[in-house]
């Protein structure tokens, strides 16, 4: 399965990042192209410790929805999104799209971090994992807006 943190993948998610187009409508969900850029801000947020959105554990999702973020079979479509990341009001296109990149260098520059805090809902994950559950979320949404 790929990863954020095998080099090729980077470069490769940062190449589709950049070809975004912020009149594309989404071929599934609510929200627009700058919407889903701040969305996608979050996980990585998460991954770094420097969330700033309001996450509870929840056991529930531990048990049945854990292994599926790191899994090889992509997300499906029209997944629930958590409140607390949910994009709703307008958002600038290209400044959430240039807040992404910064973010995704951030984590690229800290992938050698083997001791990450725990995520909020679902608890410790490896190194390993931390890199597909990237990946996997970008992919996710990249391919939402056909890139």
């Amino acid at each position: 399965m790929e990863s954020f943190f095998k080099e090729s993948t980077y470069r490769k998610l940062r190449e589709r990042l950049q070809n975004i187009d912020a009149s594309k409508s989404p071929e599934w969900g609510k929200m627009d192209a700058a919407q889903m850029l701040k969305h996608c801000q979050f996980p990585i947020q998460i991954a770094m410790g420097k969330e700033k959105v309001g996450l509870k554990s929840n056991w529930l999702a531990k048990v049945f929805f854990k292994k599926s973020l790191y899994s090889p079979k992509p997300f499906r479509k029209n997944l629930p999104t958590a409140p607390s990341l949910k994009v709703a009001d307008p958002k600038d296109f290209e400044s959430e799209k240039e807040k992404l990149d910064q973010w995704m260098q951030e984590l690229w520059y800290d992938r050698h971090n083997e001791n990450r805090r725990p995520h909020p809902v679902f608890g410790t994950f490896s190194k390993e994992q931390w890199g597909m559950l990237q990946w996997k979320h970008l992919d996710h949404h990249f391919r939402q807006f056909g890139v």
